[in-house]
C-alpha cells in the first residue's frame, strides 16, 4: 500500500529511520522495519532520486527536509519551464509582427475586380479556411454532391457552428439525394438547431461558396474539385453567381420537410416507369420494354403524374429530377 505522497509504505519508513537513526546500517534498518537488506537498498535509493537521502562523506545515507529537497530538485525545472517560456513570447512577438504585413498582402489580394486562381488541396483549405475565419454577415453554400463524408462533416461541423453561434446567416443548397444519407441528414439537422437554412434540389450544376457576399469560390474543374479553385471578386461575375444562388434557392425545399412534401419516391416498378418517362419511351414502348399491358402501364403513369403535379410526360420528368426519384 502506498502513503498519501505516492510513495510505497516501506520506502517511508526507511526515510523515517533515517531521520530518527541516521547511523544505522542498512542490514539494522531492515531488521527494524521487517525487510530485507536488499529491499532497504532500494528504498534508499529511491529517495536518494528524490533528494530525501544525500550521501554523507563518511559513507552511509544522510537524511534532507522535504522542503530542501523540494527547493533543491525543482528549481532546476522551474528554470527549464522559464526558458521555454521566454522562448514562447519571443516566438510569438516574431509572428506577430508579421501581422500587418499579412493584412497588407490580404487587402491587395481582396482588391475588387480580382479573380484569383488557387492550385492544390492544401492551398484551397488555407483560403477556404482564411475566408470562414474572417466572414461576419453571410455563408452561402451550394454542394453538388449526394452526401457528406464523415470526414467532411467531421471537419466542417464544429466551424459552421462557431460560425452561427457568433452570429453569422448560413443558406446551404445540396442534392435531394443527401436526403437518404443518414450521417448527411444529422449534420444537416445539427446547424439547421444552430440557426442554418438548408434546402435541396435534384441537381446541381456545381460546388459554390460565397463569403459575405464579397467573395465566391467555384472549382476549377466540377469534376475533380481538388485540382483547383477560382476566387471571385469581381462585382459583375459574383452578382451573377449570387443571383444564380437565390434562383436556386427560390426553387429548393427545404431539406428536413421534403421528403414529407414530396412524398416518398417510388420504388420497384413505378421507378421503373418513372425512369423509361424522363427518357421519353411512350406507354406503349414501356408496355413492351417492362413485359407489362398497356392498360396497367397507363395507369401507373397517370398515378406518377399525379404525385408530382406534372401536366405533361416532360414535366413529370423535369420534378422528378427536382425530388432526386431519377437519381
Amino acid at each position: 500500500m502506498n502513503h498519501p505522497s505516492g510513495l510505497p509504505a516501506a520506502t517511508v519508513g526507511v526515510y523515517r529511520l533515517r531521520v530518527a537513526h541516521p547511523t544505522d546500517s542498512a542490514e539494522q534498518l531492515a531488521e527494524r522495519l521487517g525487510l530485507t537488506p536488499e529491499e532497504v537498498a532500494e528504498a534508499e535509493s529511491e529517495l536518494g532520486e528524490l533528494g530525501l537521502l544525500r550521501r554523507s562523506p563518511a559513507g552511509g545515507w544522510v537524511a534532507v527536509s522535504p522542503e530542501n529537497a523540494a527547493e533543491e530538485l525543482l528549481t532546476a525545472a522551474e528554470q527549464d519551464i522559464l526558458r521555454r517560456q521566454i522562448a514562447v513570447a519571443a516566438t510569438r512577438a516574431r509572428l506577430h509582427g508579421l501581422s500587418g504585413h499579412y493584412l497588407e498582402a490580404r487587402s491587395m489580394r481582396s482588391a475588387k475586380g480580382d479573380i484569383e486562381t488557387v492550385r492544390g488541396v492544401e492551398n484551397i483549405r488555407a483560403l477556404i479556411d482564411d475566408l470562414g475565419r474572417t466572414c461576419t454577415t453571410t455563408v452561402e453554400s451550394m454542394q453538388a454532391t449526394g452526401g457528406f463524408t464523415e470526414a467532411a462533416i467531421r471537419a466542417a461541423l464544429p466551424l459552421d457552428l462557431d460560425r452561427l453561434a457568433s452570429g453569422v446567416s448560413m443558406r446551404m443548397l445540396v442534392q435531394d439525394a443527401v436526403r437518404r444519407h443518414w450521417p448527411s441528414v444529422q449534420y444537416v439537422t445539427k446547424i439547421c438547431e444552430a440557426g442554418a437554412r438548408v434546402r435541396s434540389v435534384g441537381v446541381l450544376p456545381s460546388k459554390m461558396l460565397i463569403f459575405d457576399g464579397s467573395c465566391a469560390l467555384l472549382p476549377l474543374d466540377p469534376v475533380r474539385p481538388e485540382v483547383g479553385a477560382v476566387a471571385v471578386r469581381e462585382p459583375a461575375v459574383l452578382g451573377f453567381l449570387r443571383s444564380l444562388f437565390d434562383h436556386i434557392w427560390k426553387q429548393a425545399k427545404d431539406v428536413l420537410t421534403a421528403e414529407e412534401e414530396s412524398g416518398p419516391a417510388p420504388t420497384g416498378v413505378e421507378r421503373e416507369v418513372l425512369l423509361l418517362i424522363a427518357a421519353g419511351m411512350s406507354n406503349q414502348d414501356i408496355a413492351g420494354q417492362l413485359g407489362m399491358s398497356p392498360r396497367t402501364v397507363n395507369r401507373v403513369v397517370a398515378d406518377l403524374m399525379e404525385r408530382l403535379g406534372a401536366e405533361s410526360r416532360f414535366q413529370a420528368g423535369v420534378k422528378a429530377a427536382q425530388h432526386g426519384w431519377l437519381s
